[in-house]
């Protein structure tokens, strides 16, 4: 097994998430703002190290794998094209977003992929391992609601390309400014 890193994502490559997005930057912004919702929207802060000991028992062909912390799924993943020099392209409608979190987005105007999130991966592996290792994952509890959300392009540019739920697509770009305070 090679070190995995950003250098080491391959076109062709599967990006899969371990669960839903953007929970924990919505629980805070929902305790912060005193939002009456109907179902509390609970942070989805876990300890990951098992989960990552089943996903490399699973594949030892595992190209990257980071946390989806500060500035999301979005940051991270720009973050990610822009040192690897690839293009990542994601679909909108595989994303998982909790209603709950739409909601508090779409009232707010944020944008579910820049919420932070403290209990969520994003791994880059060979499509030929993608089912093996999002099984993996929806078998342990820290990722019953894993999905593959895109897959790593050949052409070089350093971005990550959305394609929106109405068949369009947008460029996800880093974040300017802040989105949500720090607050641990």
């Amino acid at each position: 097994m090679r070190k995995a890193s950003a250098k080491s994502i391959q076109p062709g490559d599967a990006v899969i998430v371990n669960g839903t997005l953007g929970d924990h930057g919505a629980a805070i912004i929902q305790a912060r703002e005193n939002l009456s919702l109907t179902s509390d929207i609970l942070s989805d802060t876990a300890p990951l190290h098992g989960l990552i000991a089943d996903i490399l028992a699973t594949s030892s062909n595992i190209h990257c794998m980071r946390d989806a912390t500060r500035g999301g799924l979005g940051a991270i993943l720009a973050e990610i094209a822009k040192s690897a020099n690839v293009r990542i392209d994601i679909d909108e409608e595989s994303i998982p977003v909790q209603e709950s979190v739409r909601g508090v987005c779409e009232i707010l105007g944020f944008d579910p992929l820049f919420l932070a999130n403290e209990g969520k991966l994003i791994v880059f592996c060979p499509e030929q391992d993608a089912q093996a290792v999002l099984q993996a994952m929806q078998n342990h509890q820290y990722g019953q609601k894993a999905a593959v959300i895109g897959r790593v392009s050949s052409s070089a540019s350093g971005r990550v390309v959305l394609k929106t739920a109405i068949g369009g697509e947008r460029v996800v770009d880093m974040p300017t400014g802040e989105l949500v305070p720090r607050i641990c």
